[in-house]
């Protein structure tokens, strides 16, 4: 399997389609797309990060982060075009490295409580759930997940 990651932006052409399905996805799911919580995506920023992935040349996911705070990134936009194939832990293993390389110190999520998937993904990889935060506080739908990342 040959895997490929390259940093890039939400606005990459082969990126579009992919945020598009995910849009799509949680729409049908859940009643709502997410788009209004990346709408305000800085590419300039530094601490941002916004990934595509390639197996065997064909893109198959994306991620990003961007900071909360200096310690703190928030994690956006995770998608794997095919569930249970280990696409999501290559992305979150490159996401979270890289944030500690960028010292952040913690990375949070939201995801939707429906969202079992999603939940378990996350609990499963060393998440736990957290205080709604920003946004999210009040948000009977949300559920909030925050990891310590630290350096080895």
């Amino acid at each position: 399997m040959n895997i490929k990651i390259i940093e890039t932006s939400p606005t990459d052409y082969e990126v579009i389609p992919l945020i598009e399905l995910l849009s799509n996805e949680l729409e049908q799911r859940f009643g709502s797309s997410g788009k209004n919580s990346f709408i305000d995506w800085d590419n300039e920023c530094k601490k941002s990060i916004f990934i595509k992935v390639y197996i065997n040349n064909e893109i198959v996911g994306c991620g990003a982060f961007r900071p909360i705070s200096n310690e703190i990134a928030e994690l956006k936009r995770m998608y794997a075009k095919y569930p249970r194939k280990g696409i999501g832990e290559i992305i979150l293993n490159y996401l979270e490295e890289k944030a500690k390389s960028l010292d952040y110190t913690k990375i949070w999520l939201e995801t939707r409580k429906l969202n079992h998937e999603a939940c378990q993904f996350y609990l499963k990889n060393g998440y736990q759930k957290i205080e709604n935060y920003g946004n999210y506080i009040g948000n009977d739908k949300a559920v909030c997940f925050g990891k310590k990342l630290i350096n080895k």
